[in-house]
């Protein structure tokens, strides 16, 4: 039997026999892309090609592809362990061709891969053609169909498929066309006899699943919905690899193929719990984590870092749903997931090396996240044991907040409260989800208008690494709308304006059209074009254009740049070769730079960074340009950040072939020397084995020099200029501790007097002793050290209430004796949240026997008093 290495080797070795150029994977996480925060498709790497922004080099491609799916349209995240083909992250073997082949190779040579190759059973196999549609006026794949029955004798096994699934499409607006897919039907021969396989091919039958599709792209679809034929046709093929292994294992499971199986293993060896095979939650529980720590490792280490936004927060919820099955349904309370990253860098290290390159530092990333979601998790138990419900009915509202806050998904809401003999109210969360992604959408609504031609152009030549400025012509121009604003995204032939990218921020400018300026407000990059962010656009946009940078803005950021280089080398001197970039940031205000390192990095380490940083720039060091082949880059000892896409041909910035050497394609300045100085003006932590460095270079680093220096001397003068400034401020601070000592000594025997003037006016209400008063306090602390140092001398049952106005804000404390809050079911804190909170416009909280609140309005202070009284 083959093992999953293999069916992947002989993949690639197949169609490299056929012609094709084998190309790595490109990073999980997008960059330069708005419309994906993750790549979802192995043809996401390809799309310039597709859009005509950019010519390939080879019209023939194949690989494998990282690719995750758990967000937007192709959303799979809930399906994810509970059935048995889906998965967060999954490998996509491809074939492309560019212009070259089109229907009858593309599917003579699936068909031959599959059935003589791979050895599968033509009579298991099943391919669908597009059936045409009608209302569009798309005309059925009459060649797609007539290539098929050249391979396949049993004309039952060639289905037709609709629209929704043989037709496939980029977006809303872009390439797109029919496609032809090939299904496999796994049920045993009894079943297969009871119902014939062409029944259930796209009919969810977990035994009956499509393991490759042929796209032949031959259509752009416009905004107004309307089709238009490409002038060069495509093919775009995309084969789930975890579920080829299944097949050609004879699994049942793509869980039980050797993709998967060294993760159950591991996991059943920490836990202590076996896999099953089965549809319980502990079986599921194994699944998804086996699945979760891929998606979750790969991206990480590809760059994305776990966080509350974006795609950090997608890899958040991923880690998560893992962490609550095994906390759940394995009874496993401490971190499990980054004891399995070890394993999982080994079984990946010749196809995708980067996670083994990285693994401690991943496995760090990892531990830290679930120990801080172990604690939430913990914190979230314990509000559910302070839960008021009414007929055994968790409100919705309730529910979700667990969910928004605690990251309890429904299904752990629902086990929690089936042990307390509660039951949830589903269809009131189910509207307060809806009402969040409804907000949601409305927040990241874009209006893409199409492109408008203006002039023929192949690609944008950009050439701001030697010129400011060009003379040039509008290739083409859209209208895009978003929160409300109106924007115009321009393409420009020729440009100096470099695109945001690689963290350096986008040039700024402007374009000068019929002797008029129109300023250019920012540069993007989608996948590899350029666009020119325009707030208004020129009435005519035909003519020449002289495209002209903000050439002082632009000096600024190239400091901060080469800045940037230099301060990881230094970092490597100082702290050690594990440095790595994870993030930085260039603009003309400043920079920033993220690195891997699992401690604070110390005042004295920072000292000695920026002093071999500012030696550099002494020492006017040519910043050298080359560009040259990747692997010739790599053998020079260029650094290569994980999580960057490379061409064949890379740009090597070189400052001191013994000092820096990385791969790069942003601006620099030509010597060290141009930056001035330099100057760290924070350290900080980020994440989990993340420090971040802020730091400026040039007149930005000046400046701020300049400010401390003024802030230095505006100190002296309050001292009247004394010899040894820093003796006079240790004075003052000695000085100030001893006056702080004696006023606590005051305070404490102020506080003794107060609290016997207050024993002296309890008032007996009902039997119950209530003191409840205004008084002078210096804090909200000594208000709750009064009530406490009465405790002793209160007979119970008593309650007090004392406030304070303290310095304009008020401040009031309520305490209950334990037994008289049992007897009579009273809550300190409800009280506080109820009562006192509004009439004081503030909030509070505590515990059922003492709560404090703070607010804004100290006038009704008397007021809150007489409320708690009359509650007595």
């Amino acid at each position: 039997m083959l093992t999953s290495t293999e069916i992947r080797q002989t993949f690639l070795d197949f169609f490299k026999s056929k012609g094709h150029q084998i190309v790595p994977s490109a990073p999980i996480v997008v960059k330069n892309d708005p419309t994906l925060m993750f790549t979802n498709a192995g043809m996401n790497q390809f799309k310039d090609y597709f859009l005509g922004n950019e010519v390939p080099k080879s019209t023939r491609i194949a690989d494998t592809q990282k690719c995750l799916r758990v967000s937007g349209k192709h959303n799979d995240l809930e399906e994810v362990g509970v059935d048995t083909y889906h998965h967060t992250m999954f490998e996509m073997l491809g074939n492309w061709s560019f212009g070259d082949y089109f229907k009858a190779e593309a599917i003579a040579w699936s068909w031959e891969l599959l059935t003589e190759v791979y050895k599968l059973d033509k009579d298991r196999l099943y391919v669908s053609v597009f059936q045409g549609d009608d209302k569009e006026g798309i005309p059925a794949s009459k060649i797609a169909l007539e290539e098929w029955q050249k391979l396949i004798e049993d004309k039952d096994h060639i289905v037709y498929g609709n629209k929704k699934d043989n037709f496939w499409e980029m977006g809303d607006t872009g390439p797109c066309g029919p496609c032809s897919e090939i299904h496999v039907d796994m049920r045993p021969d009894a079943e297969r006899a009871l119902i014939p396989g062409h029944k259930l091919v796209n009919a969810d039958h977990p035994q009956v699943i499509e393991i490759w599709n042929n796209v032949f792209i031959q259509y752009n679809r416009k905004k107004d919905g309307s089709l238009e034929e490409l002038p060069a046709r495509h093919v775009d093929t995309g084969m789930g690899f975890e579920r080829l292994v299944r097949v050609i294992q004879g699994k049942k499971s793509n869980y039980d193929t050797d993709v998967f199986t060294p993760t159950i293993a591991n996991t059943e060896k920490i836990t202590g719990m076996h896999y099953d095979f089965g549809d319980s939650k502990q079986a599921i529980a194994f699944r998804v984590i086996a699945d979760h720590i891929r998606a979750i490792s790969f991206t990480i280490a590809d760059g994305q870092l776990p966080s509350n936004t974006g795609a950090g927060y997608v890899i958040r919820r991923i880690l998560r749903r893992a962490v609550r099955y095994y906390f759940s349904f394995l009874n496993y309370k401490q971190p499990l997931l980054h004891q399995l990253v070890s394993g999982l860098a080994d079984q990946f290290a010749t196809v995708f090396p980067e996670l083994k390159k990285q693994q401690e530092f991943v496995t760090k990333v990892i531990l830290e996240e679930e120990n801080g979601f172990l604690r939430t998790l913990e914190n979230g138990l314990k509000r559910f044991e302070d839960l008021k419900v009414e007929n055994n009915t968790l409100a919705g509202d309730v529910a979700f907040e667990l969910n928004d806050t605690y990251g309890f998904p429904l299904d752990l809401t629902q086990l929690i409260a089936a042990e307390k003999n509660w039951t949830v109210d589903v269809d009131g969360f189910n509207a307060e989800m809806a009402q969040q992604k409804a907000r949601s959408r409305k927040a990241a609504e874009v209006d893409t208008e199409d492109w408008v031609i203006v002039n023929e152009c192949a690609a944008t030549e950009f050439v701001g690494y030697d010129h400011h400025e060009a003379n040039t012509k509008v290739w083409k121009y859209r209208k895009v709308s978003a929160k409300g604003k109106t924007q115009y995204q321009v393409v420009l032939e020729q440009t100096p304006f470099y695109a945001e990218s690689g963290g350096q921020v986008g040039d700024t400018g402007n374009c000068i059209m019929n002797d008029n300026e129109f300023p250019i407000v920012d540069t993007k990059k989608e996948n590899d074009l350029i666009i020119h962010v325009m707030d208004v656009l020129p009435e005519t946009l035909e003519g020449e254009v002289i495209a002209k940078i903000d050439a002082s803005r632009r000096r600024k950021i190239k400091r901060h740049h080469t800045a940037t280089h230099l301060l990881q080398a230094a970092l490597q001197q100082v702290l050690g070769s594990h440095i790595a970039q994870k993030g930085s940031l260039n603009n003309n205000d400043y920079m920033r730079f993220d690195f891997s390192h699992f401690a604070k990095v110390s005042d004295e380490e920072l000292a000695e960074v920026e002093k071999i940083v500012n030696q550099k720039i002494r020492q006017n060091i040519p910043v050298v340009v080359k560009t040259m082949s990747k692997d010739e880059a790599l053998k020079l000892g260029a650094m290569a950040l994980f999580g960057e896409k490379y061409g064949e041909l890379v740009r090597v910035v070189i400052i001191d072939p013994k000092y820096s050497i990385e791969l790069c394609g942003g601006t620099h300045v030509a010597s060290t020397g141009e930056l001035g100085i330099f100057k760290i003006t924070s350290e900080s932590a980020i994440a989990a084995g993340v420090r971040r460095i802020e730091a400026l270079a040039g007149c930005k680093a000046e400046a701020w020099i300049n400010q401390q220096l003024q802030a230095f001397q505006n100190i002296k003068l309050l001292y009247k200029n004394p010899k040894d400034i820093v003796k006079s401020i240790e004075t003052t601070l000695e000085e100030k501790q001893h006056m702080q000592k004696q006023l606590e000594r005051i305070e404490a025997k102020m506080l003794v007097g107060l609290r016997n003037e207050l024993l002296k006016k309890v008032d007996n209400i009902h039997g119950v002793s209530f003191i409840g008063d205004l008084v002078e306090v210096g804090s909200a602390d000594s208000l709750r050290k009064v009530c406490h140092d009465m405790k002793n001398e209160l007979k119970s049952p008593y309650l007090v209430c004392l406030a304070s106005n303290i310095g304009g804000k008020p401040s009031v404390a309520i305490m209950i004796d334990e037994a008289y809050a049992s007897e009579k079911n009273l809550d300190a804190a409800k009280m506080i949240k109820d009562h006192v909170s509004g009439l004081i416009k503030g909030g509070g909280g505590g515990q059922k026997t003492f709560a404090n609140a703070g607010g804004q309005d100290a006038g009704k202070l008397s007021e809150v008093l007489q409320v708690i009284k009359g509650l007595v």
